[in-house]
């Protein structure tokens, strides 16, 4: 028996019983609070740019951001607090689901907190508990108009304050802050005035409450509130200090670390609703005297669009057991978080402009959700690094992922109720071209029984030989240009292990996973294609790229029932009036 009828998040239907009771009925409020909220009114506030208060006083009311954002250690008492990644992406994925802005007010608190929960402040850490409690959100401080999120130069400065009870004073400003005019602890990113180098870095926390806290305004048009800010000889007393030094620029790394898995999640419940209304509308749309789903580009657009966010969910799914298993020994979340991000918001990005070469006009309709996914889904690439700085830091691990592979115990599915401290303690932000995994080949040669696995796997053992016989010279490494395509081919290959070890252990339809892998051969063709076009690739490498080049195994009836299986969502969820 497959899986698939449980592959799309449908609040109809929706049952996490993976989870505990406490987490379930929390999960399920939510969805209850969006769904008597409405259709007309989230959709009226969206295009009011209405800020997310109602809904903060909501989170507040249940204390949810309280349970799954607040480590067990600090849970003041209350047994289902805890940091669970398997919980939060499906909390993230409710909340792309309804709206990116709600999704956006978790996200900046999760990145405001990681300097907190990461340091050895445990004044700080109880007042993050306490102000999580209270209904409070966070803020995270890195960002500034001149210097992006460049954390090796900040105009944060710090100086050294002879008053009693106080360390420094900080002047300056912050650009691009999520929740800036409400956190009640703002992570600061800052250096100090009296130290040169890495040594002067400091985080510490600043309450924008405070008469010495200016904001300035928000930097963009909708209901997120992506502030400006300054301080203006802010008083920074000892215990708002987080962490100083290397260790802070690590601290700052490794927050993105956390944070920017959230936006594959939100991605993935974007593009979920999306899929809806896409399905629902073609199905019942009338052209020419034919449902417009009679057309062949229309189900081939749809199918595809399908296998892409199906690929989407089964990376993302997987790549939370790496993650939730991490530690000093088994890294490989470094290399699975930024393929995370980089590929699966990306994907996102397709999926939703194939769904809406098919919605066409009634795409840009104000009433449907759809509207604000086209407005939206292009941000989720471009945040927390863009894909082309994620894409550089995937190169990093590929040598040791396609030559060099080692043993490590098989991982499962990590759905149990565990607090990932980890996160918390994950070490200097340094090392990862020494990472190494477990071999990938046979995940692959387990499946090849299904066509497309079998193609792909001949392009993936190319892309091995790429490396071994024409391998980027010297010059060629220092081109990013001629990098980011190299890049995108190995993310592939990743993608692929991870996709295919999720289907396994989730019982997913054969068909399904061909018609994915369908779609992973004609990109890896591209890729290779867009390679040989390189002003700079070597007669060599253009060799290999067309060597590379692959058609797809074509099967009509496979095709015809996955299309079945598309059709079937027709009707399956509208949201409320």
């Amino acid at each position: 028996m497959t899986d698939t009828g449980r592959l799309l998040f449908n609040p109809n239907t929706y049952d996490p019983k993976q989870f505990d009771p406490g987490t379930r009925r929390q999960l399920t409020a939510l969805i209850g609070w969006f769904e008597e909220r409405g259709k007309t009114r989230l959709l009226q506030d969206d295009h009011d740019a209405v800020w997310v208060s109602d809904f903060l006083e909501f989170v507040g009311k249940e204390r949810i951001f309280a349970t799954f954002l607040t480590p067990s250690e600090f849970g003041l008492g209350d047994d289902n607090k805890r940091w669970d990644t398997s919980r939060n992406a499906a909390l993230s994925e409710i909340l792309g689901f309804y709206g990116l802005a709600y999704w956006y007010a978790e996200q900046v608190t999760i990145l405001g907190l990681g300097p907190i929960w990461q340091s050895d402040n445990i004044k700080a850490k109880e007042r993050a508990a306490a102000q999580l409690d209270a209904g409070g959100v966070m803020a995270f401080a890195l960002s500034e108009r001149e210097h992006g999120a460049d954390i090796y130069d900040t105009d944060m400065i710090l100086t050294p304050a002879d008053e009693d009870g106080l360390a420094f004073r900080a002047s300056g400003e912050k650009y691009y802050i999520g929740n800036g005019n409400v956190a009640g602890m703002v992570s600061v990113f800052s250096r100090r005035a009296d130290v040169e180098g890495p040594d002067g870095y400091v985080w510490f926390v600043a309450d924008s409450a405070h008469p010495a806290y200016e904001l300035i305004g928000n930097v963009v048009r909708g209901q997120m509130y992506v502030s400006t800010f300054a301080l203006h000889d802010y008083p920074v007393r000892e215990e708002d200090i987080l962490c100083t030094g290397p260790e802070a620029f690590s601290v700052a790394l490794n927050t993105v670390n956390v944070g920017k898995f959230n936006l594959c999640t939100a991605s993935i419940g974007m593009c979920e609703h999306a899929f809806y209304e896409a399905i629902t509308h073609a199905n019942n749309r009338i052209l020419y005297g034919n449902p417009v789903t009679d057309f062949p580009h229309v189900q081939a657009g749809l199918v595809e669009a399908y296998a892409r966010l199906v690929a989407m969910k089964l990376f993302s799914d997987r790549a939370i057991d790496y993650f939730r298993s991490a530690s000093l020994e088994d890294r490989r979340y470094l290399l699975f978080n930024p393929a995370t991000k980089a590929k699966v918001t990306s994907e996102g990005e397709k999926v939703v402009v194939q769904l809406w070469d098919i919605m066409a006009a009634k795409g840009f309709e104000r009433d449907t959700y759809f509207t604000q996914v086209t407005r939206l889904i292009g941000a989720l690439p471009r945040l927390e690094g863009t894909v082309h700085v994620n894409v550089a830091q995937i190169l990093k691990f590929m040598p040791n992922y396609l030559l060099n592979p080692a043993d490590y115990p098989e991982i499962g599915t990590r759905d149990d109720p565990a607090d990932d401290v980890f996160f918390w303690a994950q070490g200097p932000a340094r090392g990862a071209s020494k990472v190494q995994f477990a071999d990938w080949v046979p995940v692959f040669e387990s499946a090849s029984a299904i066509p497309n696995v079998a193609r792909f796997l001949e392009q993936a053992r190319a892309l091995q030989q790429l490396l071994l016989t024409a391998a980027p010279d010297a010059e060629q490494q220092k081109d990013l240009d001629f990098m980011l395509v190299i890049g995108h081919l190995f993310t592939l290959v990743v993608y692929g292990q991870l996709i295919l070890e999720q289907a396994r252990l989730r019982g997913i339809d054969r068909d399904l996973v061909d018609q994915i892998f369908d779609v992973q051969v004609r990109d890896f063709s591209a890729y290779a294609v867009a390679l040989h076009g390189k002003v700079n690739s070597t007669p060599a490498q253009q060799e290999w790229a067309l060597g590379a080049v692959r058609k797809p195994v074509t099967d009509a009836e496979r095709f015809d029932r996955v299309w079945a299986q598309v059709k079937a969502y027709d009707g399956a969820y509208a949201m409320r009036p």
